[in-house]
């Protein structure tokens, strides 16, 4: 709150002087006043639109939306308060003082996002969580939470069934087994937990869970229910009362409409520009394969696109001639994750090669698949045919949609995942599909090239 008051300060401070000049006295204009008065007014819009409650700040766009909401509401509401009692605000003023405050407080709240977040990589601010359920989803959850551990919970035990816990008592999955499922509130006093994460299960059905919650407002820790349907999520999810209960209502995934050729007219648009503007590193690129190896300047390869159909991917060339012919006999030795054949260090790749794989420039001729529609600028990465082969059934939703330039298994960690992680970030872009998933992504892209992880 003193963040955005300060912020709201210099927003209001710049307005006037951009609109008024610095060498006027301040009091010969009425803005004077709503310029003082702004980071009151600008906390006051913030608290009513809910943008300092706990449970959104620090992670999601929810929080994000929020301060947006806000200021938008506030921009509507000093507009109409002023032509409904004609009063003599500076439309100047307001319409660059009200906006600044708006991107300055957004770039404030993510900066301190990324703060927390480095922080709690390191283990600090981190709040205490138990996981209750049954031992497969018990253990699956406690990896999700450690591999994304900037969200902040440190999973210090576990509550299983009673039968389970015969299986492994004092520990499971390297968490200790503090109790059953009738002692997760007994379990929560005595070791202060500040999150309780419930994993579907028969035994906690509606009344039982009804009765864990009422049980735990005596205590300050949270409840959080994980859904069976865990990568469902966003707008396609709601809580909608039917026949007096209130029941989960999923949405279908929107695959076609106007918002899918909204992105296919976007991904072809900004493809063409992207190789208009980058066309000089282009053909730097091209010029510097060319002369540092023998063989040709572009790679092709067959790839499974959009409903199983196959299309010609374009690549820089990063290895040795007849790269493709030898990889049976790197198999053996591959550091991928049983399906995707990679290796951290391919002698099929040339010196030249490892730069361009590392920063991604070697993905850059696909610009010119997504001018042509075989691609897009976000999605799942384009299979090989024998990849497909060894797919289960889950994984084939990705091939309703097109696959992308970057996507989020590329700003997820790329070729260090595992294969049940690939599944799992195909099947929730698939499954989440929206516009401002993509403009996400594609903000992440930059960061995760940079970086260069998992790339190789």
């Amino acid at each position: 709150m003193a963040v955005d008051a300060v912020i709201a300060g210099i927003a209001a401070t710049v307005g006037y002087v951009v609109r008024f000049g610095p060498a006027d006295a301040p009091t010969a204009h009425a803005p004077f006043a709503l310029a003082v008065l702004l980071p009151g007014v600008w906390v006051l819009a913030m608290l009513v639109g809910r943008a300092y409650e706990q449970r959104f700040l620090w992670v999601g766009p929810e929080e994000f939306r929020r301060v947006f909401v806000a200021a938008m509401m506030m921009l509507a509401a000093v507009g109409t308060v002023s032509w409904a009692f004609k009063l003599d605000v500076a439309r100047g003023f307001v319409v660059l003082a009200l906006p600044l405050a708006a991107v300055l407080t957004l770039g404030a709240r993510y900066a301190q996002r990324q703060a927390l977040h480095r922080t709690r990589r390191h283990g600090h601010n981190m709040q205490t969580t138990i996981l209750v359920g049954h031992r497969g989803g018990v253990a699956a959850m406690d990896e999700q939470l450690d591999r994304e551990a900037f969200h902040g919970y440190r999973v210090i035990g576990c509550c299983l069934p009673a039968g389970q816990q015969s299986e492994g008592k004092d520990a499971f999955h390297g968490l200790p087994v503090l109790g059953d499922l009738s002692e997760v509130t007994a379990v929560v006093k005595a070791y202060e937990v500040d999150t309780v994460a419930v994993l579907p299960c028969p035994e906690l059905d509606g009344p039982a869970l009804r009765r864990l919650g009422w049980e735990l407002e005596d205590t300050d820790a949270e409840l959080l229910l994980a859904p069976a349907v865990t990568e469902i999520v966003g707008p396609r999810v709601r809580i909608r009362p039917v026949c007096g209960l209130p029941l989960l209502h999923m949405e279908r995934p929107e695959l076609k409409g106007i918002r899918r050729l909204t992105k296919a007219a976007f991904d072809r648009a900004s493809a063409a520009l992207g190789l208009l503007f980058l066309a000089p590193v282009l053909i730097a690129v091209a010029l510097t394969v060319a002369v540092t190896s023998r063989g040709p300047v572009f790679f092709r390869q067959e790839r499974v696109g959009r409903d199983g159909r196959t299309f010609s991917m374009l690549k820089f060339r990063t290895m040795v001639v007849g790269a493709d012919r030898m990889v049976e006999q790197l198999t053996a030795a591959s550091d991928g994750n049983g399906v995707l054949f990679k290796k951290k260090v391919d002698p099929r790749v040339t010196r030249v090669g490892r730069t361009l794989r590392r920063y991604s420039l070697d993905e850059l001729p696909q610009l010119i698949n997504v001018v042509k529609g075989d691609m897009s600028l976000v999605g799942p990465r384009p299979p090989l045919q024998s990849e497909v082969e060894k797919y289960g059934y889950d994984m084939h939703r990705r091939f309703l949609v097109k696959p992308g330039l970057t996507g989020l298994w590329q700003v997820s960690g790329r070729s260090d995942l595992s294969w049940d992680d690939s599944v799992r970030i195909d099947v929730r872009y698939v499954e989440n599909w929206s516009l401002a998933f993509d403009f996400m992504i594609l903000w992440k892209t930059a960061g995760a090239v940079l970086r260069g992880s998992g790339a190789y």
